[in-house]
C-alpha cells in the first residue's frame, strides 16, 4: 500500500498547506516529479514486500515496516508528548489503529492476489469517499465507471478477473480500501491537532506497537534475521519514509487537487511494479479495468475541485 502509505499519509503532515499553493519558479514539473517518484517508491516497496513474505510472513512484514518507519519518524520529528488533550490522544490513537488495519489488510491481500488488482480494489475506498463527499450528480458517472472496471475485474467481460483471484485476497483488498477512506478522515483530524509531522510519527508508533505482537506470533525469531531486518527496513523506507518526505516537499509547491489526481495513478504504477519485479502480467481485461478505475478516480477528484472553485465568489 500505500500503500498505503500515499496521499492520505501526507495530509497529517501538511494539512495547513492543503489549500493550493503557488508552484515555485520551475512551475509544477518539479513537484509532479516528486509525487510520481513517491508513488513509484510506494509501489516498488510493495513489490519488495511480496518477495519478503515467504521469509517473514505478511504480518511480519507489516510489523517490520511500521516499526522501522516509526523509529525513523520519531527520531526525525521528535514529537512533543506533553500539552495534548485527551481528545488529541484519542484522535492520534484511532489514526494509528486505522493505519495498522489498512496496512495489515493490504498486505494480507498482497499475499494472495497480484499487486495491480490489489491496489485497484483498494483505491475504491478513497474513490467512494470522494463521491460521497462531493454529492454531485456527475460523480455518479465516475462511480459507474469504477463499477464497470470492477465488473471487468470480476470476469464480467469474459476474461480472467476475480475468478482467477483468491476471494479472500479480494476481500482483504476491499477492506484495506475502507480503512484507507477512514485513514484519510483521521489523518486530516490529526493534522489539525498536531504540528508538523508529530501526529504522523505518534500514529506510526501506535500502529507499530499494535502489530509487533502479531508479527512475532506469526514469524517469531525470523524477524531478527539480519537479511529479513534489512529487507524490512528497505520496505519501510520505500513504502513509508521516502514517499512521505517526497510528498511533503511536493505539497509545498503543488495544489492539493493536482496532488490528489496524481495519486489516482497508483493502480497503474502498481501494475507496472508487479510486472517488472514480480512477473505479474495482466490480461487485457484486467488492464482495461485498472484504466477505468484510474479514470474514475481522476474524474471524481476533478469534479470535487471544480465544485470548490465554483463555491468561491469572484473578487
Amino acid at each position: 500500500m500505500t500503500t498505503p502509505d500515499t496521499a492520505p499519509a501526507t495530509s497529517s503532515t501538511a494539512a495547513p498547506r492543503l489549500p493550493g499553493e503557488t508552484p515555485g519558479r520551475f512551475g509544477s514539473l518539479g513537484p509532479v516529479g516528486l509525487v510520481l517518484a513517491g508513488g513509484i517508491s510506494v509501489q516498488f516497496g510493495g513489490a519488495l514486500a511480496v518477495t519478503l513474505m515467504p521469509r517473514a510472513g505478511a504480518l511480519g512484514v507489516v510489523a517490520l515496516r511500521l516499526l522501522v518507519a516509526a523509529v525513523v519518524l520519531l527520531v526525525v520529528c521528535r514529537p512533543r508528548l506533553r500539552g495534548h488533550s485527551r481528545a488529541d490522544w484519542g484522535t492520534v490513537v484511532v489514526f494509528g489503529v486505522t493505519m495498522a488495519a489498512m496496512n495489515g489488510l493490504f498486505y494480507q491481500a498482497l499475499d494472495r492476489i497480484p499487486l495491480g488488482p490489489a491496489v485497484t480494489l483498494e483505491v475504491l475506498g478513497p474513490l467512494a469517499l470522494s463521491v460521497l463527499a462531493s454529492r454531485r450528480a456527475l460523480n455518479l458517472v465516475w462511480a459507474a465507471l469504477a463499477l464497470v472496471g470492477v465488473f471487468l475485474l470480476s470476469g464480467g467481460g469474459g476474461g480472467a478477473g476475480f475468478g482467477a483471484l483468491d476471494p479472500a485476497g479480494v476481500a482483504f483488498a476491499l477492506g484495506a480500501g475502507a480503512m484507507w477512506a477512514a485513514y484519510i478522515v483521521f489523518s486530516a483530524r490529526t493534522g489539525r491537532r498536531f504540528p508538523q509531522a508529530d501526529g504522523l510519527a505518534l500514529a506510526m508508533a501506535v500502529g507499530a506497537l499494535l502489530f509487533l505482537p502479531l508479527g512475532l506470533v506469526e514469524s517469531g525469531a525470523k524477524l531478527a534475521d539480519p537479511v529479513t531486518l534489512g529487507l524490512g527496513a528497505a520496505v519501510a523506507m520505500l513504502s513509508s519514509v521516502l514517499p512521505y518526505t517526497l510528498e511533503l516537499l511536493a505539497l509545498r509547491r503543488l495544489p492539493a487537487s493536482t496532488f490528489a489526481i496524481l495519486m489516482s495513478l497508483e493502480p497503474a504504477i502498481a501494475a507496472t511494479a508487479g510486472f517488472l519485479i514480480l512477473d505479474q502480467a495482466l490480461t487485457t481485461v484486467q488492464a482495461a479495468a485498472i484504466a477505468l478505475v484510474v479514470a474514475a478516480s481522476m474524474g471524481a477528484v476533478r469534479t470535487q475541485v471544480g465544485r470548490r472553485k465554483a463555491a468561491v465568489p469572484e473578487a
